[in-house]
């Protein structure tokens, strides 16, 4: 059984090698990781959430045709020039940001198996350290600092912990799905005591579903070594933590109460950007101006537009 580590997590992987069907035709030829959300993309606010939380070295797991993300995190020197001879110091230090956040490292999955198996691929990465992964349809917003309380109750009980979030019963058969228990923390932090992945909405063990962030224990590579591929004929992550409940180590939830954006669907990811820009100093007035002025002209629900 797993104890309290008294090694630090400090690499974090995020898995970038699916094909972004969802957003066809755009993602024909631009990974949907960089779909831009406002004026960065989606994956640029990941690492950046990996680095505030103090892992400075992320993995991205790649496939076939997610060069350009290779590109994105690199310097772009004849850029940079470009800029610095012409001024522009604000859009340089933008371009700065994406290079200098993180140290970004890569690595091909070759072929798509699932997530448990992207994760599988960081094993050398990784080494026997925990880690966290960071799934890149999830944006956490910078206020709510999940990673960081996620990596302090792995840090005080070892073993591996999970972002939960209630997603009422009637939409639970969309997600890895958790049984738990309270806990002497209290409050938020709960122990699971199973997991199953994308169960029947009557045979869900709850409503608290298993969202895109984990810090895991390096013990979860010998035991995806070994699962078989499960829902959808993939390798599941769910399925290797179910493994890791069974044999008695501690895994613990973080239900999360904050400010999530889901750049995964369509309709959130607008949604996503809208609520982003808005806020925005420089964006955010206009914007919120014409969005009441926007909202007033819609037709009433039902009533024709014409």
């Amino acid at each position: 059984m797993s104890t309290p580590s008294t090694r630090p997590a400090r690499k974090a992987v995020i898995p970038v090698a699916g094909m972004g069907t969802r957003f066809l035709p755009a993602t024909k030829a631009v990974p949907k990781e960089l779909l831009p959300v406002v004026d960065r993309p989606a994956l640029q606010y990941i690492v950046e959430e990996a680095a505030r939380a103090g892992l400075p070295e992320v993995l991205m797991v790649t496939g076939r045709g997610k060069a350009s993300i290779e590109d994105y995190f690199d310097r772009t020197p004849e850029l940079e020039a470009a800029l610095e001879k012409k001024g522009d110091q604000s859009r340089l230090d933008a371009v700065h940001e994406s290079s200098d956040v993180a140290q970004v490292h890569f690595v091909r999955q070759g072929e798509a198996k699932g997530l448990g198996h992207a994760v599988l691929q960081a094993a050398a990465f990784v080494g026997d350290e925990p880690f966290a992964v960071l799934l890149g349809d999830d944006i956490i917003d910078a206020r709510d600092h999940l990673l960081e309380q996620m990596l302090a109750v792995q840090a005080e009980h070892g073993g591996s912990v999970i972002a939960l979030l209630d997603v009422g019963r009637e939409n639970i058969d969309k997600y890895g799905a958790v049984a738990v228990e309270p806990t002497a923390d209290g409050g938020d932090v709960v122990a699971v005591t199973g997991l199953v992945e994308k169960p029947p909405v009557d045979e869900a063990p709850s409503s608290l579903a298993i969202i895109g962030r984990y810090v895991l224990a390096p013990e979860i590579f010998e035991v995806l070594r070994k699962t078989a591929p499960g829902r959808g004929g993939e390798i599941q992550l769910t399925d290797a933590l179910a493994t890791l409940v069974e044999r008695g180590e501690p895994v613990h939830g973080v239900v999360f109460g904050g400010r999530r954006y889901d750049t995964g669907d369509k309709l959130d990811y607008l949604k996503a950007v809208i609520r982003l820009a808005a806020e925005r100093d420089d964006l955010g007035p206009a914007l919120r101006g014409w969005l009441r002025d926007f909202v007033t002209e819609l037709p009433a629900e039902g009533a024709s537009s014409s």
